[in-house]
């Protein structure tokens, strides 16, 4: 632990350093340089609120704001700031968005030399997106599934799992498949999507991408309201308060934010309920200096589905369904030959889990910080931030069919976390001019310390049950045992742009890293178990570096190289002795173009991209783990949206990923060649809508949206069937004279999976027994209002 601490200090020691290296230099002659008519990326802005779009780059000739703001001019922009419901993005991919968790350098997803999407909160509302799930589903070529033993649990690029980074507000909190929640998506500004390996934002662990939550903050101006509510036919219900702007207080601005939900399952006795309270104050000291604080509550608690198990058609008879799943299948959890398989239509509703089953999670974020420019083009931004989590999972987890006595073998599972965790992120941004090219340079320092304590099941109750209308009894018998994990990470990364010419730019960065492991682990007497406790450490090199051009206006060309690292076996919270304990490494080449035209009417996005993943391990069922070698993904995925006219606006996007396993060979076979777990070959969404501009105004939609087949395990024995669902809506804005105090009033019918189409969503390939199947048929209606 000394030598940790000894790490972490030098990291500071060299921040320091950096910091005051910069602070020393005369940049009166870079500045005076930045005065041409070449077009650059605009000051990295202190006062503007979190929620306002960059504006477009000016000659620095026209744009020398800097240090030489008046008052009078700083009321100027309060009084003139866009209203957050006035700045409302384009469809999806939205490239003139800037993506914060894909570049620390301010740019758009345009100017990212890497397929980056945004969906921000005006498409989720539009959309009816309700969790991140389904957000998550909407986005280019990515799948969801809302396993509860991994919640919002992501496939992307052929990665899935702990191999995809899940960020809040930039903040990585650990492995995705033990930190993940079901998340209501009322409470957020945008979900950030960065595609392929990107260990240069956030770390080890993210070979597959990072998807960033973005929540709702303080904007400058007029206090705007805004109030949610919708009601299904599953007798669920969410509601939603939100509000936000300038205060009394000269420079004061606050957000403050409140969501709670109560889902209902089809399934029978399943429910999630959620709560969210967050807030954040802005305080705008100077033109040069701003401070800030946050802080949220959340908390989910469900009743939940496991999924139903895979049948033997021969058994099922007339109740064998077509078209869920296929293939045949030895059960990994009893032996028995199942033989091919189906899903009962008799278990379409039923509930396997024990009567006392629960699921209960409760976090809380504080998070501050500030802005400071200490000269013109030289920004310094600092985040302290602390997090504490504590969750909970009783359930019966396995639900294997046993050939030989037609009932269900079932097995409970214990587990809960109690984390703790505590950082700092601090940025320099340095605007500058090298030999008459433009260039930002931001050198960040991070720090943050983790403590991870997880009791969990030292005893398995088993029972059998019937496959129809089980009878589910309790948990019975619990003893538990208890590991540890202490992880401290310490990193230095810097991120560059440099404008060759005011059409191209070379992006590139490096970010060396810490990472320090302490585990132990002892069993249900409290005796140390064999080979424990022990530590490790690690210190991975990762980056990227690529270019942009822009051919015409609108029309960027992109290429780039990046690499990533993460924990080859398991995840970093559960990585045991006689695991390997090497990391993994991946890479990427990806090329591209990204294209807004039109007027910004219409915008379209390609790119392709290999992905190579070296010294892999998989999920071979029962909490086993296999040697897979290599993991490697080949795809390109095509996005495109326009508003035709002011009344039509149609969206699509596709993508098509090959992603093969090589060189996992183990006794008495090989999956060499075969396809990872939940990643489909064909991902494709598309929308249309129509306005009729009457007194009344209303639109008409609709989604669709096609999953291709995918496997449940590495063995590739059961097939997931493809799947297409569309929903359907219709919304009417009620005009302000109906009721005076509120500015905008939207009432939304929606109907969901309109077609009441029965398929696989999801399959755990460490429970390769069961599978969990997608919502039916639900409609629902809703009421949006802002004043």
């Amino acid at each position: 632990m000394s030598s940790l601490r000894a790490a972490r200090s030098g990291q500071f020691l060299l921040a320091s350093g950096v910091l005051s290296y910069f602070a020393s230099l005369d940049i009166s002659v870079a500045w005076a340089q930045q005065a041409s008519s070449r077009e650059q990326l605009p000051p990295v802005e202190i006062y503007p609120g979190a929620d306002q779009k960059r504006r477009p780059a000016r000659p620095a000739g026209r744009d020398e704001r800097g240090a030489r703001h008046t008052a009078a001019s700083r009321a100027t922009s309060a009084a003139t700031a866009p209203k957050p419901d006035e700045q409302a993005m384009q469809t999806p991919p939205n490239t003139n968005a800037v993506a914060k968790g894909a570049s620390r350098l301010g740019l758009t997803v345009r100017e990212i030399p890497a397929t980056v999407e945004v969906i921000s909160a005006e498409t989720i509302r539009e959309q009816g997106y309700r969790t991140v799930s389904e957000v998550a589903q909407g986005a280019v070529g990515v799948t969801s599934g809302d396993n509860p033993a991994e919640p919002s649990a992501f496939s992307m690029r052929g990665f899935t799992n702990s191999q995809i980074n899940v960020l809040y507000n930039g903040i990585k909190i650990g492995p995705q498949n033990m930190t993940s929640r079901i998340m209501d998506a009322a409470n957020l500004k945008a979900v950030e999507f960065l595609k392929g390996p990107a260990s240069l934002l956030s770390g080890e662990g993210a070979a597959g991408g990072a998807v960033n939550f973005v929540t709702k903050q303080p904007h400058i101006g007029p206090i705007r309201n805004e109030a949610y509510f919708s009601y299904d036919s599953l007798n669920s219900f969410r509601s939603y308060y939100g509000s936000g702007g300038s205060t009394n207080i000269q420079g004061l601005d606050y957000r403050s934010d409140i969501s709670r939900s109560s889902l209902n399952g089809f399934a029978d006795d399943t429910n999630t309920k959620t709560l969210d309270v967050s807030g954040q104050l802005n305080y705008r000291i100077s033109d040069n200096l701003k401070v800030w604080g946050a802080i949220e509550y959340k908390e989910d608690r469900s009743r939940a589905y496991w999924g139903v198990p895979l049948v033997p058609v021969a058994f099922s008879g007339s109740h064998a369904t077509a078209g869920i799943v296929s293939g045949s299948y030895v059960s990994n959890y009893n032996g028995s030959n199942l033989g091919p398989v189906t899903i009962d239509d008799r278990t379409f509703n039923n509930n396997y889990n024990v009567l006392d089953n629960r699921n209960v999670a409760k976090e809380v974020w504080l998070r501050g910080g500030f802005e400071l420019r200490l000269a013109p083009g030289l920004t310094l931004k600092s985040q302290a931030y602390g997090y504490g989590a504590e969750r909970e999972w009783l359930n019966n987890e396995v639900e294997a069919f046993n050939a030989n006595s037609n009932l269900v073998d079932r097995e409970r599972f214990y587990v809960a976390h109690r984390q703790k965790l505590a950082g700092n992120i601090t940025d320099l941004t340095w605007d500058a001019n090298i030999v008459g090219m433009d260039n930002r340079l931001v050198t960040t320092v991070a720090a943050s310390g983790l403590d991870f304590v997880r009791p969990g099941a030292a005893n398995f109750p088993h029972d059998l049950v019937a496959l129809v209308d089980p009878a589910r009894g309790y948990y019975g018998l619990l003893t538990t045992q208890r590991q540890t994990a202490r992880i401290d990470n310490e990193s230095l990364s810097f991120e560059d742009r440099l404008k060759i010419t005011r059409t191209f730019a070379l992006v590139g960065g490096l970010r060396m890293e810490h990472i320090g492991l302490d585990r132990n682990s002892t069993d249900a007497n409290g005796v140390v178990k064999t080979g424990f406790p022990f530590s490790k450490s690690w210190m991975p090199v990762t980056g990227r570096i690529g270019y942009t051009w822009e051919a015409v206006p609108g029309l960027t060309f992109f290429s780039q190289y990046a690499t990533g690292a993460d924990v080859s076996a398991n995840n970093i919270f559960l990585l045991g002795p006689l695991q390997p304990l090497d990391l993994t490494t991946s890479r990427t080449y990806e090329t591209g173009v990204k294209h807004l035209f039109w007027d910004n009417r219409a915008e379209w996005s390609f790119s392709a991209f290999d992905i190579l993943r070296k010294n892999v391990y998989a999920a071979a069922g029962g909490m086993q783990l296999n040697f897979a070698g290599r993991q490697e993904s080949k795809g390109v995925e095509l996005a495109a949206s326009m508003r035709l006219t002011e009344a039509w606006r149609v969206w699509g996007n596709i993508a098509y990923i090959d992603a093969r396993y090589a060189d996992y060979n183990f006794a008495g076979g090989s999956f060499s060649g075969n396809t990872p777990p939940n990643v489909p070959r064909v991902v494709a969404n598309a929308g249309a809508s129509y306005r009729f501009f009457t007194p009344w105004p209303v639109e008409l939609g609709v989604i669709g949206r096609h999953v291709g087949d995918r496997y449940n395990t590495d063995a590739n024995t059961v097939t997931m069937n493809a799947y297409t669902v569309a929903d359907l809506y219709a919304f009417v804005d009620i005009p302000k004279s109906v009721f005076n105090a509120v500015e905008q009033t939207r009432l939304t019918f929606r109907v969901r999976n309109v077609t009441d189409k029965r398929y696989a969503i999801w399959g755990d390939p460490f429970y390769p027994d069961q599978i969990l199947l997608g919502a039916p048929r639900t409609y629902e209606i809703s009421a949006a209002l802002k004043w």
